[in-house]
């Protein structure tokens, strides 16, 4: 989910032509890809990317890294770290992770088994499966279909302005129905629909959410029903089993443990738990590779309705004769990655216990010639309690996008608009580092001395957040 942190991936034009600039801070990562030319088809993890996840997990990067990959040849493991840095149990292909935002990939897919079976059609207004006494907004006339939820043009936002954090440890798990429907009942809409790509975490939860309310059960009992029983995908779920519990990778960031995300309302769009073994399952039914019930609707998934660049609940980039068809995930201490190639039968897993950002690995098992990335190492200095304490306070990145530092005794905190928090370290005494992703942040004074902004470095972009004056 991708949310503290990163959202998604796209070519860095296509960001900025679908205005995502407010996804900027650690959402954006998951939008930087290559060029791609697809690597022979193979079941093989090659030496140079076991070698990568080597120096990532022994350089502290990431606590634990899963790789699974499957073509009609088969399937190949490869994993390095532990579940804990407690207990230093081993990860393996049957280690469960939260895979954040690829379950909007599944409630894409629950939709379109919907369509297929005829209960719904795909540009069903979203207010025909509105229960009485909600409206959902309108704009010039025209209403949100109910496949503009899973698109991310629906021109609903990426998080409800109401989504008040009581533990920004765990921000989505107060989030309630009556807030969801309060939220929908009480927005108006800032553009026209369809007329620009947002990511939105509501828009997909709300989905989700709806989808299972007709059929008068939970997100978890629909998923359930309709694709990981029917995949054989037993240890896939939103609450933990008690043997999927025993096979817990705990969370990371910045290698200390952090608690489960837990998204009772918005499960669809974040909530779901999974291991490298059951994903590529689901990997391997979206090639096709093995036959299901779940065959026509899988494909309807993967058509880009009305916008070149997703289809429902999937990314997808074209590269001359290749398509390739992906999402990435994050939550408070777990990155993930999963993407295949249909033309070249090839799928890719990447599961991480930790928030460092791990997209890079799975792209390049697709296209040898994506980069793939050595992360930076950085050397951390101390810095006087006083002046740590005069960085506090919020800055606006962006409209309605603020980034909040906090202090936890000697270390820094941040924390973007609906986002989880984030440790900084202190390369110097006004430059900071982030160890989830490739980015930094400098502290800017004015002539007095004051704090007046801070500067975020991050995919080449420079972007100012200005401190508020009523924030510390």
């Amino acid at each position: 989910m991708q949310i503290n942190h990163k959202a998604y991936r796209q070519d860095p034009k296509a960001i900025k032509k679908n205005n995502m600039k407010n996804n900027t801070l650690l959402s954006m990562a998951l939008f930087l890809v290559a060029s791609f030319t697809v690597q022979a088809q193979s079941p093989e993890i090659s030496k140079e990317v076991k070698e990568n996840i080597k120096f990532r997990v022994d350089n502290g990067v990431n606590t634990g890294i899963v790789v699974g990959i499957v073509t009609p040849k088969g399937t190949d493991y490869f994993s390095y770290g532990v579940k804990s840095l407690k207990t230093n149990e081993l990860v393996d292909e049957n280690s469960v992770f939260e895979i954040g935002s690829i379950s909007k990939t599944f409630t894409g897919l629950l939709l379109a088994d919907m369509v297929e079976k005829g209960e719904l059609n795909l540009d069903d207004p979203l207010q025909s499966i509105l229960p009485e006494g909600i409206t959902a907004p309108t704009r010039n006339g025209e209403s949100i279909k109910l496949y503009q939820l899973s698109t991310h043009t629906s021109s609903l936002p990426r998080i409800p302005s109401n989504l008040i954090m009581e533990n920004p440890a765990n921000p989505y798990a107060d989030y309630t129905e009556k807030q969801m429907y309060h939220f929908l009942n009480n927005y108006e809409l800032t553009r026209d629909i369809g007329s620009e790509l947002e990511y939105s975490n509501y828009a997909v939860g709300l989905l989700g959410y709806l989808l299972a309310a007709k059929h008068e059960i939970t997100y978890e009992e629909l998923l359930m029903q309709s694709i990981t029983q029917p995949l054989g995908m037993d240890n896939t779920r939103i609450n933990l089993t008690s043997k999927m519990k025993e096979n817990l990778a705990k969370g990371h960031n910045g290698g200390i443990e952090v608690e489960n995300w837990d998204l009772p309302t918005l499960a669809g769009a974040g909530g779901i738990r999974s291991t490298a073994v059951d994903m590529i399952k689901y990997i391997s039914a979206n090639l096709n590779l093995e036959k299901s019930s779940l065959s026509s609707a899988i494909q309807l998934t993967h058509q880009n309705v009305d916008n070149e660049l997703v289809g429902l609940g999937w990314f997808i980039m074209e590269k001359e004769e290749d398509t390739i068809i992906w999402h990435g995930g994050l939550t408070g201490g777990y990155a993930t990655f999963s993407g295949f190639i249909k033309d070249k039968n090839i799928g890719v897993v990447v599961l991480s216990n930790s928030v460092a950002n791990i997209d890079d690995i799975g792209m390049h098992i697709l296209d040898s010639t994506s980069e793939l990335i050595t992360p930076k190492l950085y050397t951390t200095v101390e810095v006087a309690d006083s002046t740590l304490e005069n960085y506090v306070g919020d800055y606006e990145l962006a409209p309605s996008f603020i980034l909040s530092i906090t202090k936890d005794e000697n270390q820094l905190n941040a924390q973007a608009t609906g986002q989880g928090i984030n440790p900084i370290y202190p390369e110097s005494d006004k430059i900071f580092y982030f160890k989830v992703v490739d980015a930094q942040l400098e502290f800017n004074r004015n002539k007095k001395g004051e704090v007046e902004s801070v500067t975020l470095f991050q995919a080449g972009q420079e972007i100012i957040g200005k401190k508020l004056k009523d924030s510390k």
